[in-house]
């Protein structure tokens, strides 16, 4: 059931996305990914909004959890999981760590993406 509830989820959060994404790119042109910037920014948002309300004023039991957290953000945006686990590291006081994290995980993301397309083209 928990499979099911992150599957629906995350239907409807990759269809807000798609939809975002066509809707920004049509009013705004295509010159810069507004879409996506928009995405990321209010997915990390919705995601603080949710983990901090879960955190110190409410419990949601696990279902409703993976359902709009793993589920709707995850389909709607990643960067709303990397966001909040930045900031778990840095609540921690693991400062280092969460620098590493989030420095690492943007470079090597965008040296994969290069490299992914390097492959491609060599073996294309």
């Amino acid at each position: 059931m928990n499979y099911l509830l992150v599957f629906i989820g995350g239907g409807l959060g990759s269809t807000l996305r798609h939809t975002i994404n066509v809707t920004c790119a049509r009013c705004l042109g295509t010159a810069f990914p507004w879409g996506t910037f928009l995405i990321n920014i209010t997915g990390s948002t919705v995601m603080g909004l949710i983990a901090g309300y879960l955190a110190f004023k409410g419990q949601a039991s696990q279902p409703w959890r993976l359902f709009l957290m793993t589920g709707i953000l995850g389909g709607y945006t990643t960067f709303s999981a990397f966001s909040l686990d930045a900031a778990l590291l840095y609540e921690r006081g693991e400062l280092g760590l969460a620098l590493l994290y989030v420095l690492g995980s943007v470079a090597l993301a965008i040296i994969g993406l290069f490299a992914g397309l390097a492959l491609v083209r060599h073996f294309a």
